[in-house]
């Protein structure tokens, strides 16, 4: 039995997942990945959680915006408050201090922001400014600053504890990966993320459907893979924003609103880098609802970065890695691949130019709606381990050199076309297959079916997505298709 299999070789990390327990943690607003901790933390061996300790916790130490205030006030009134949350810690080049912002409470704008206290930064500097935010215990106080005149109140960040609940052992979960089939490991795959395998089945005869869980799993190819830029339409209530949102803490989904390019790319007046930079990936959901300020600007700078991978402002440069993820709804009766879907996405990405920069395109209407038969249950892999791991494969680069060793590339090939697939193929490979390290340790068979074809599609419907918006450029002979890639014998 595939838990069992589970439960003896990934015995640290792993939760007992249940729809009931994951309606518990929905009710209260957290994500899987802070679930999951939080399930391993006050359950017994058996999985039986206890949920009352559970809530005392979270009231406790996992405050809601809405707290922020109370926090406030007992801090002005001379007390410590210690709690569990998101941080972003920057140097202030103006005045030479270490600067904190906490976004989940509304980051300067609301007054959750100050001062990290000197021996907190030498303590933790390569964890607190290495990455560009994270997650920590935090112990806060509020005093005078006598530097300001008037002297100002401020905030100061006077202790730090990293929340980092898992060591993740790449070559530990290499080895581990040998030990299951390519079945057995897609299904493990879909049981870290919530989903269960025995929900995805034929319409028709009701055996399983392995292409159905295919079609999923490209949705975590931006997760273990840099610049990785996907569009997906798909019908609502395929829970598209629930894996870009709920899944990771490394990954950021825009839902409505109004989006300026100083909070995506780079604010001049702040001298700080946007989203792209903070992130695994930037996600837009429903982007038809979304308004970006000064739109041609926007797009601009997301063509520049979505070819190079840089965030240009007036006096800097800065190399980010995030993937750009669109996400539309779409009606049944434009589920055709061979008509104008991006029309369904938002204008700034329709342009023919911009879309030729997106590698690929999930046809999200071959993914199961969600319903109780899709929601996990069992003994599976801990989200937030699994997030972890995933985070930690985007830096490895024996896999692209595989994805060069297996494939024979065409002279004259389009270069945005071999960019593309050779990325999504190399996520591929790091996904379904990350004990390989070279071109023998997978056959043929198996790099082909599962890596080089389902790449090649993803990036045949962007061309032909863009034979329909621009055909003068794009409907002429040698554009109309991909570059015929093969495995190289």
């Amino acid at each position: 039995m595939l838990e069992d299999k589970i439960k003896s070789i990934f015995s640290e990390m792993i939760v007992l997942k249940d729809p009931k327990k994951t309606e518990f943690f929905s009710n209260l607003s957290l994500p899987s990945y802070m679930r999951d901790w939080l399930v391993m933390k006050f359950s017994d061996e058996s999985g039986v959680i206890d949920f009352d300790s559970v809530l005392r916790y979270i009231k406790k130490y996992i405050p809601g915006r809405e707290d922020f205030e109370q926090f406030k006030y007992a801090m002005v009134n001379g007390e410590k408050v210690r709690f569990l949350a998101r941080i972003r810690v920057m140097v202030d080049i103006k005045d030479g201090k270490t600067v904190f912002e906490l976004p989940d409470f509304g980051g300067s704008r609301t007054g959750a922001s100050g001062v990290v206290e000197s021996d907190v930064v030498k303590e933790w500097q390569d964890v607190l400014l290495r990455e560009n935010e994270n997650w920590g215990v935090l112990d806060f106080m509020w005093n005078l600053d006598y530097s300001k005149k008037p002297p100002k109140g401020c905030i100061r960040l006077v202790n730090y504890k990293p929340f980092c609940p898992y060591t993740v052992d790449l070559d530990y979960y290499r080895k581990a990966r040998k030990e299951f089939s390519i079945q057995e490991w897609i299904d493990v795959l879909l049981s870290a993320v919530d989903y269960n395998p025995k929900g995805y089945v034929d319409d028709v005869t009701g055996a399983p459907s392995e292409s159905k869980k295919l079609f999923f799993l490209q949705r975590l190819l931006p997760f273990v893979e840099n610049r990785i830029n996907l569009i997906e339409l798909a019908p609502k209530g395929t829970g598209k924003s629930y894996v870009y949102e709920k899944i990771s803490k490394r990954g950021w989904l825009v839902s409505g609103g109004t989006v300026s390019r100083a909070a995506l790319v780079y604010d001049n007046q702040k001298k700080m880098s946007g989203l792209l930079s903070r992130f695994d990936y930037v996600g837009f959901d429903e982007s038809q609802s979304i308004k970006f300020d000064q739109p041609s600007q926007i797009q601009a700078a997301l063509k520049h970065y979505m070819e190079f991978g840089e965030i240009k402002g007036f006096d800097a440069q800065v190399v980010a890695n995030a993937g750009v993820i669109v996400l539309g709804n779409i009606d049944a009766e434009r589920f055709d691949v061979n008509k104008n879907m991006v029309a369904e996405i938002n204008p700034i990405f329709q342009e023919s130019a911009t879309l030729d920069r997106f590698h690929g395109f999930i046809p999200g209407w071959k993914i199961p709606r969600l319903n109780q038969d899709i929601i996990a249950h069992g003994w599976a892999l801990n989200t937030e381990y699994f997030a972890e791991v995933l985070h930690a494969l985007r830096n490895e680069l024996v896999y692209s050199a595989v994805v060069d060793q297996c494939i024979s590339v065409p002279r004259k090939a389009d270069k945005r076309d071999l960019t593309a697939i050779k990325r999504l193929c190399t996520a591929f490979l790091k996904l379904l297959f990350p004990h390989v390290g070279k071109k023998s340790d997978i056959s043929k068979e198996e790099f082909v079916k599962y890596c080089l074809e389902p790449a090649k599609s993803m990036r045949q419907i962007i061309r032909t997505q863009l034979c329909i918006v621009d055909p003068k450029e794009y409907d002429v002979s040698g554009k109309r298709d991909i570059p015929d890639i093969q495995y190289d014998e």
